[in-house]
């Protein structure tokens, strides 16, 4: 199995009589699903159709979806939009009275502001509107796919970032295993030493109630527990990368359990050695979070 990044861009164009059109489907991470659309005048309709195209394909994501959609000259002409121009000229009027040193709007500059020129269409009957929506809907399945495409390759490239990181992990548990069975000694030491700049006499010490301190600090110092969750998380990460599929949140969620652990054993280290073995650990575990944050 694979598993899909929320990252991904795609085109698609085609044709149809005196029709063309390009479909642009660009894709980011996103906690769940956000389809938003940019259709032409007209083709609000449609929405609903690119939606549910969209949601059976993916499940994350933030998708932007946009219809550049043009008609031949044969198929239609122009037009000024007499309200729009109207609005502009009164607007233009408004701010001349407040900056009475600017100069008059040109007829090139309102003719070249969106909305005052309009192209007018001609009359589509509905079985030629019907045929243009298929072929519309057919171009957008193609843009879909090569959309899904795009984010099964980078998929790809993050699961071997994934696989690094884990193998990063698993080598930092050794270290912090083979740091933890020295930390009793470490233990043991430092507090002969204490006690000995204490009462200048070790001699003087209870060895048995020495011990029992001891056991004391190494029991509330012990990781085995932490290491033994570490491992456990770590394995259902790699079940969760070799079943692929939809895992985005399912690692997110066990990066939370990993980072707990690191902490625990970053607060319960005595030593510089287990101390730094622990700091590595959030590290690794923060970036391989960065890279989950982009999986479906």
């Amino acid at each position: 199995m694979t598993i899909n990044s929320m990252t991904g861009f795609s085109r698609a164009t085609g044709a149809f009589e005196a029709w063309s059109w390009t479909w642009e489907l660009k894709s980011v991470n996103a906690k769940g699903l956000d389809v938003r659309l940019r259709l032409p005048m007209g083709f609000d309709g449609f929405e609903a159709q690119a939606r549910a195209k969209l949601s059976s394909l993916f499940s994350r994501g933030n998708i932007s979806v946009g219809l550049m959609l043009k008609q031949t000259e044969a198929g239609g002409g122009y037009r000024i939009n007499e309200e729009q121009l109207a609005a502009l000229l009164a607007k233009s009027a408004e701010l001349r009275a407040k900056l009475p040193d600017a100069g008059p709007a040109s007829i090139e500059g309102l003719l070249g502001l969106r909305g005052v020129i309009e192209a007018v269409e001609d009359d589509v009957d509905e079985d030629a509107r019907a045929a243009l929506e298929k072929e519309l809907q057919k171009s957008l399945g193609e843009a879909a796919a090569g959309l899904a495409s795009a984010r099964t390759e980078e998929g790809a490239r993050l699961m071997g970032v994934l696989g690094d990181f884990v193998s990063s992990l698993e080598d930092l548990c050794r270290q912090a295993q083979g740091a933890a069975e020295v930390q009793g000694d470490t233990i043991r030491a430092r507090m002969h030493e204490q006690l000995a700049d204490i009462l200048a006499d070790t001699s003087a010490i209870d060895p048995g109630r020495l011990e029992q301190e001891v056991a004391l600090l190494m029991t509330k110092a012990d990781i085995r527990e932490e290491l033994d969750r570490l491992a456990a998380h770590i394995a259902s990460v790699q079940e969760l990368l070799a079943a692929g599929g939809a895992i985005g949140r399912r690692l997110d969620f066990l990066c939370q359990e990993l980072n707990r652990e690191a902490n625990t054993i970053c607060s319960k280290a005595t030593d510089t050695a287990l101390t730094r073995v622990g700091l590595d650990m959030k590290a690794t575990i923060e970036q391989f979070r960065e890279q989950v944050q982009n999986i479906e």
